[in-house]
């Protein structure tokens, strides 16, 4: 019962902010951050460029998604592994 409440929860705090803002830009924080270092810093030069620049946005989002899958693949893998070692010891 508990579970299902916390899905329908997830659920709005997902969906709510496509129902109340459906005309708001969805930017990534890298782009609102360079927006405003060009209008506090006008003459600023990167340091370095991309090695890589993604074709498009979609790809630029496979990207980020898979880097994020492979560090919660990671941070688990860790977590079982300490549990593991540590209920193993336990016996």
């Amino acid at each position: 019962m508990k579970n299902k409440w916390l899905i329908i929860l997830a659920i709005i705090i997902i969906f709510s902010p496509l129902l109340f803002l459906g005309d708001a830009e969805f930017l990534g924080a890298d782009s609102i951050a360079e927006e405003q270092i060009q209008v506090l810093a006008p003459h600023y030069v990167p340091w370095f460029s991309s090695i890589l620049e993604p074709k498009s946005g979609e790809v630029e989002s496979l990207l980020f998604a898979l880097q994020a899958a492979l560090g919660a693949g990671f941070i688990g893998y860790v977590i079982g592994l300490f549990k593991g070692r540590k209920e193993s010891s336990a016996k």
